[in-house]
């Protein structure tokens, strides 16, 4: 009897559309992946060989069993026979037990190097990379397609490959016991498969559009029931409106599943049908032969052949959606390799300069920087600041006021002219040597979920505690952290929520400390605070940007008066610059955006 499984025979809408192209070139570069393990991949096909031959002797076995052991009386015959027959049986089980830990081991080990060789890459990746490419995207290529790749050398292959070892063997034995019988059950098989195609193309398509549903529903519930969706529902009295919505899906839902589990009953009811068409043919043509032209055939000859034509009807199912396994098969290959292709945009020169020592000396020399080649953020930027100076950087929002920051560290190269550091272009200094020299706290400070210490250390491993207080002490946030009942070791949670915003600046700005860089960059550090915490970080930044070179970039002017020098950015282009008051009396934009934030009298000395 053949065993009905939910048919992989069909591709998806998405899958046809992105076939992907199988070039010899693809087949190599999969293989690169297996030639690592060909011992053991020469040990898996082994044990498929024998495991294969095995299960199937114990059916041949069947028909001694019957003609020597229960026809033939033999009780010492018919013991030895099943006691063959059982031992043939634990050792393919056996056999197959080492198979699947093989295989297991290749497609972990080969994960393992996949894996590693994705996050080495998407390390090295630019930011450009992370901001153009869906974060949802990058996480499912490194996990649940490179996961993928466990199931094709797992299943696939070996499936493959076993089901056609176990057809062969079938076949063989079965021309060995009869060859007219085996050319029935030959026609048979391929027969057999019609209707498992039919069925399974109509289940395809009631899974396909049950799933449809499912992620609407999901999509309903993520909406409604989350906390923010709630409250909305409540405040504009949706509660019914929502319930009908809910309704109308479920009942879909459960419409499709009824149909779809009608349709494995009559698929069932047309498989137990027909897969006893081919037994009983071979039982007729048989006999016949038995009784009508005194065959040497034997009942257990016939027995055999009957459930030799029983083991065939899975490989064969299998093997006809061999053509739509391998399909997903490449085509997560062809995914997992684009990622891998994806040249690496910023890099190290082949003659990369690690100066002796950093000063923080920037110069930025008619800077242009685009995103996209239609969309221009900066146009001839030119300015100076020199090591041990302070700079601050103005202008409204979309200026590209946080891209001047981002083009120092190189998170994206200049498409026009050059920014040096210390007098070098930045393009040919040694990243790590000229991120390990800048420092930058953001508006949207990120911390790791883990205790205080953890997320400080991360700048500076064998820092110690004393050098952990002083760097909070600058940070002016050590008061607040000695009052928490484990002090540095007090965790922060999931990206820092279980504290303030100015609480998770200032750790930030420890944490920049802790690294200390020969330029310190604060990119709107406080715009998103209340003006006790922004009062708090003030009091931190103010002493710090006297000690180093910084670049103060803000929208609030009230953060930026310690600065040696104010820039004025509109448009990407510098239009203004010079010091507070001079900038106040100038008229230009500065003025605009002083008199805008201190229209109710509030004075800037």
């Amino acid at each position: 009897m053949a065993h009905y499984r939910p048919p992989r025979q069909f591709l998806t809408e998405e899958e046809l559309n992105n076939k992907p192209k199988v070039t010899s070139s693809l087949l190599k570069r999969v293989g690169s992946y297996l030639t690592p393990y060909w011992k053991q991949l020469v040990l898996v096909l082994v044990c498929i060989l024998i495991s294969s031959w095995m299960r199937l002797l114990p059916l041949i076995l069947t028909g001694r069993i019957i003609d020597e052991g229960l026809i033939g009386r033999n009780l010492p015959s018919l013991v030895r026979l099943i006691i063959l027959s059982l031992c043939v049986t634990l050792g393919a089980n056996l056999i197959r037990v080492a198979e699947s830990y093989l295989n297991s081991w290749i497609a972990q080990h080969i994960t393992y190097d996949m894996r590693n060789t994705m996050f080495d890459h998407l390390e090295h990746m630019s930011q450009r990379f992370f901001t153009t490419n869906n974060q949802g995207d990058i996480i499912t290529r490194m996990t649940s397609d490179i996961d993928g790749v466990k199931t094709v050398v797992t299943n696939t292959f070996t499936n493959i490959i076993s089901n056609f070892i176990t057809l062969i063997v079938a076949l063989i034995a079965m021309f060995q016991k009869n060859w007219v019988l085996a050319l029935i059950g030959i026609v048979i098989v391929p027969l057999f498969a019609l209707p498992t195609r039919a069925a399974g193309k109509n289940r395809w398509m009631l899974t396909r559009d049950a799933q449809a549903v499912n992620d609407e529903i999901n999509g309903l519930l993520n909406e409604t029931l989350s906390v923010s969706g709630q409250m909305l529902v409540k405040l504009f009295c949706k509660e019914t409106y929502e319930y009908e919505r809910y309704k109308a899906l479920n009942h879909q839902m459960i419409r499709l599943n009824i149909r779809e589990s009608m349709a494995g009953r009559w698929f069932r009811v047309v498989i137990d049908t027909f897969s006893n068409i081919g037994p009983m043919l071979i039982y007729l043509v048989g006999g016949i032969l038995m009784m009508r032209f005194n065959s040497d055939l034997t009942v257990g000859d016939i027995t055999v052949l009957v459930a030799l034509l029983g083991k065939m009807y899975d490989p064969v199912n299998q093997l006809l959606s061999f053509q739509v396994e391998w399909i997903r098969s490449m085509a997560l290959f062809t995914r997992i390799f684009e990622y891998y292709d994806m040249p690496l945009e910023i890099e190290n020169a082949p003659d990369a300069v690690t100066p002796a020592a950093a000063y923080g000396d920037v110069t930025f020399e008619h800077v242009d920087f685009a995103y996209e080649p239609e969309r221009q953020i900066l146009k001839d930027v030119s300015f100076k600041l020199d090591a041990g100076r302070s700079v601050a950087i103005v202008g409204p929002s979309g200026a590209g006021k946080s891209t001047i920051a981002s083009l120092i560290p190189r998170l994206y190269d200049v498409t026009g002219g050059r920014v040096l550091f210390d007098g070098i272009d930045v393009r040919q200094l040694d990243l790590s040597y000229l991120r390990r020299n800048v420092g930058i706290v953001t508006q949207d400070t990120y911390l790791f979920n883990g205790t205080i210490r953890d997320n400080l250390l991360y700048a500076r491993p064998d820092a110690t505690e004393a050098d952990l207080i002083e760097a909070c002490r600058k940070a002016n946030i050590y008061d607040f952290i000695c009052r928490q009942e484990k002090g540095l070791d007090a965790l922060v949670g999931n990206r820092g929520l279980k504290l303030s915003g100015g609480e998770k600046q200032r750790i930030s700005i420890a944490r920049v400390l802790l690294k200390d860089p020969a330029l310190l960059i604060f990119d709107e550090a406080t715009s998103a605070l209340d003006s006790i915490s922004e009062h708090a970080i003030q009091d931190a930044i103010d002493p710090l940007i006297r000690s180093r070179s910084s670049i103060l970039i803000a929208h609030r002017l009230s953060t930026i008066l310690a600065a040696d020098e104010i820039l004025v950015l509109k448009d990407g282009q510098i239009i203004e610059h010079g010091q507070h008051k001079d900038l106040v009396a100038l008229g230009g934009v500065y003025t605009e955006l002083y008199e805008t934030q201190f229209k109710a009298g509030l004075e800037l000395v």
